[in-house]
């Protein structure tokens, strides 16, 4: 199965064809059939939609969006909804093309989603912005609903617009409909637990990787790059609920390094009262990000940009273990090197998983009107992220391979197994 036999098909964009390349070496190894292969290879629909919006001084700007949804043999389609001015149909086809990994890989009954709108939301008013918002959710609503698929938020996208995108469909609908979305305000069907949950199932598959590594997490060092909504609860859960010592961190504005270990919750108070940077902070020596990536540490969590760790920091990194907060932090060349040296990565499909994960139970108590405690969710969580991190583990030892790699042959057999038994009618 080569991308070169689907000469008659459009050529994917770059961010694709690397997402492609990921899904091939799994594929390959695992002896996927070629026929459910090329299926799964592509997305199944993408929509791109033009929409006015009357702007606060009466002009009518048009603006750009799109939805894509990947595969749905699974369930329905999931994933956030970005804005953003230089979001582009090939990243949100290859987010959802994740996505239907990431949900696959955590055994969630979802298939992958993305969408987006090109724009730049801080030169926007809060009308304007509102505007926006809902009336792209009427441009995509043939697509979406609880039991078709499912937005969430994403970049520069929060509860707020949430609230907007499901009170749209449900005055379009003539229904309350919570379910259409995920990550709403919790008194609008949100769920106790969700803005933890990325960064608690980062730390749930770190504890895990320690055990795998022979590591105690109560004496490990971590550095965690991005300092963000991911970044600081997982440095937060990891210090207080596993006692691992928090060495650096680092956001936008630089990063910082105290070697007796940060006080998680004294510098996410300094980060909230200094305008959300960390620069500045008075109990740690100021490093860069590149100095963060490569210091001598049990645990680097790279947490805010994609290809952060490039080839040639990978050479110096010194960490045992990288878990993957961000979406594709480490570029092909940095994972080969690293693999050579014996770092263990959970992959960003298995390590972030914990959002989606969260945002299914949401999804779940909404349609059963029946809402659970903060206990319940991180139970569940906790079991669902350690099982999947066991899974791909044991898929890593048994096909003598890397843990990306392992991740996604167990992705793709889920799925593949779901198209075989449900066939390719209309046929």
């Amino acid at each position: 199965m080569k991308l070169s036999e689907l000469g008659r098909l459009e050529a994917p964009g770059p961010l694709y064809k690397m997402a492609q390349h990921q899904f091939l070496k799994a594929a390959k190894l695992m002896d996927l059939d070629p026929n459910i292969g090329n299926f799964l290879l592509w997305p199944q629909r993408s929509l791109v939609v033009h929409f006015p919006v009357v702007m606060d001084d009466g002009r009518v700007e048009i603006f750009e969006g799109y939805r894509v949804q990947h595969n749905t043999a699974r369930g329905p389609a999931k994933g956030g909804i970005r804005y953003h001015p230089e979001t582009n149909l090939d990243e949100v086809s290859s987010l959802a093309f994740w996505m239907t990994w990431k949900c696959a890989v955590v055994n969630l009954p979802y298939g992958g989603g993305k969408g987006g709108v090109r724009v730049d939301p801080s030169k926007l008013s809060e009308k304007e912005l509102e505007k926006l918002s809902r009336r792209f959710f009427s441009e995509i609503q043939m697509l979406v609903g609880p039991t078709k698929d499912i937005p969430a938020p994403d970049v520069n996208t929060n509860a707020k617009i949430m609230a907007w995108y499901m009170d749209t469909y449900s005055m379009n609908s003539g229904n309350t409909t919570l379910g259409v979305v995920t990550g709403k305000p919790l008194d609008l069907g949100g769920s106790e637990g969700r803005p933890e949950a990325t960064g608690r199932g980062v730390s749930i598959t770190a504890a895990e990787a320690c055990k795998a590594k022979g590591i105690d997490i109560s004496k490990a060092t971590v550095a965690i790059q991005g300092f963000g909504n991911v970044g600081s609860f997982s440095a937060k859960i990891l210090s207080e609920e596993y006692g691992a010592k928090i060495v650096a961190v680092s956001d936008v504005s630089g990063g910082l390094y105290n070697e007796d270990g940060f006080d998680i919750n004294d510098l996410i108070r300094y980060r909230n009262e200094n305008g959300g940077v960390i620069k500045g902070y008075p109990k740690g020596k100021a490093i860069s990000n590149e100095e963060l990536l490569t210091l001598d540490v049990d645990i680097l969590v790279p947490a805010a940009l994609e290809n952060a760790i490039t080839g040639n920091i990978a050479k110096d990194v010194k960490a045992k273990i990288i878990v993957e907060g961000a979406n594709g932090p480490t570029t092909e060349e940095a994972e080969e090197i690293l693999i050579e040296k014996d770092v263990l990565i959970v992959p960003d499909i298995l390590a972030n998983a914990g959002g989606v994960t969260v945002s299914y139970f949401e999804w779940v108590q909404d349609l059963q009107s029946f809402f659970w405690d903060i206990e319940d969710i991180r139970k569940k969580l906790h079991k669902i992220m350690t099982k999947s991190f066991g899974e791909v583990y044991a898929t890593k030892q048994k096909y003598n391979t890397d843990m990306r790699t392992a991740a996604y042959i167990v992705a793709i057999g889920r799925v593949a197994e779901a198209v075989k038994k449900r066939g390719y009618f209309p046929m």
